[in-house]
């Protein structure tokens, strides 16, 4: 399914409303409910002299309203929700229960790494508080420990690389001024960027029942977190090593490889297809989930989403599966 266009679009636009005041003067009201569950619910309202339009919010978007197949697709059964985007074209490739809301697990760090990007600096250092006790058992964490430091940088990779929860509560305590007014931050701009069926609840994705979004609003997340060298730079990277400081000013190491086993070499993607990179996330609610951004032999970029795999086998082998789909 094409992608709307500034020349064609099939959003309709809200009507406006013109109010007289007794002196005469008028003012133009725009009547654009804004709601997580309509189906169409954003787009900027652009006014040039006495001209008014509203142009589509997602006019350089790929844009789907329904699942996108065709005969002879992937076999995708095993995963809950899967999506192919062509950014080039503009194009949905692919896309199963794309509006399902469902839990992202660690593909919710993407957003806190674009919210930190947007509202931090890479040099600066962050401490940490009684925020990093992360006690949910198998959480990943780095070891921070109250009074431990490190710049915001440090804790972006560790976070991306290798998907530590510390990290994640780090970044936020410290760019926030709480984990709480961050995670509002994270929402903010998920419905600034139109994924209006995302709700986050904390910066890292460890399971809570309202902590939830769409293979589709991690495509808009995704899309919008490339843009940054640095995430891009990170995604890419095989492993991690850093030294960071404890509260007495002592060395702490820190050496993880990626959690990305395309990165690592476990598991290679279709012929012509290039991985760049992307983000792994796992927990029981969510099942195995994955997000990568890949580009073809003409260096063209996709964005790939799948969440509610079970298990690495299958999430790594239905992935390669719809990465085949951009020669088709």
């Amino acid at each position: 399914m094409k992608c709307t266009s500034k020349k064609r679009t099939n959003i309709l636009v809200c009507a406006l409303l013109t109010a007289c005041t007794l002196s005469g003067c008028g003012s133009l009201a725009y009547d654009m409910p804004y709601h997580v569950d309509y189906d169409v619910s954003s787009f900027n309202v652009v006014s040039r002299q006495d001209i008014r339009t509203a142009a589509p919010f997602a006019a350089d978007l790929c844009v789907a309203a329904q699942d996108v197949a065709h005969e002879g697709g992937p076999d995708l059964s095993q995963v809950e929700a899967a999506a192919l985007f062509g950014l080039d074209g503009k194009e949905v490739l692919y896309g199963k229960n794309i509006h399902e809301r469902l839990h992202p697990a660690s593909l919710t760090k993407v957003m806190t790494a674009l919210v930190a990007l947007e509202n931090g600096q890479l040099n600066q250092t962050l401490t940490a508080t009684d925020a990093v006790n992360i006690t949910e058992s198998g959480a990943v964490l780095c070891g921070l420990k109250k009074g431990d430091t490190m710049t915001l940088d440090q804790a972006l990779r560790i976070l991306l690389v290798y998907s530590a929860n510390d990290a994640a509560a780090l970044i936020a305590d410290n760019i926030g001024g709480s984990v709480d007014r961050f995670v509002e931050m994270m929402n903010e701009k998920a419905h600034a960027l139109g994924a209006t069926n995302t709700n986050f609840k904390n910066p890292h994705g460890l399971t809570d029942s309202d902590h939830y979004t769409t293979a589709y609003d991690l495509y808009l997340i995704f899309n919008e977190a490339v843009k940054y060298e640095t995430f891009n730079e990170i995604i890419h990277m095989s492993a991690y090593q850093t030294v960071f400081y404890d509260k007495d000013g002592k060395e702490k190491a820190f050496d993880k490889p990626t959690t990305n086993l395309f990165l690592r070499g476990d598991y290679q993607a279709p012929a012509n297809v290039t991985v760049i990179g992307g983000k792994t996330g796992t927990t029981s609610a969510a099942g195995n989930c994955l997000m990568l951004l890949a580009r073809d032999e003409n260096g063209s970029p996709y964005i790939s989403v799948i969440l509610r795999a079970e298990g690495p086998d299958v999430v790594y082998g239905c992935m390669i599966d719809l990465l085949d789909e951009i020669h088709k």
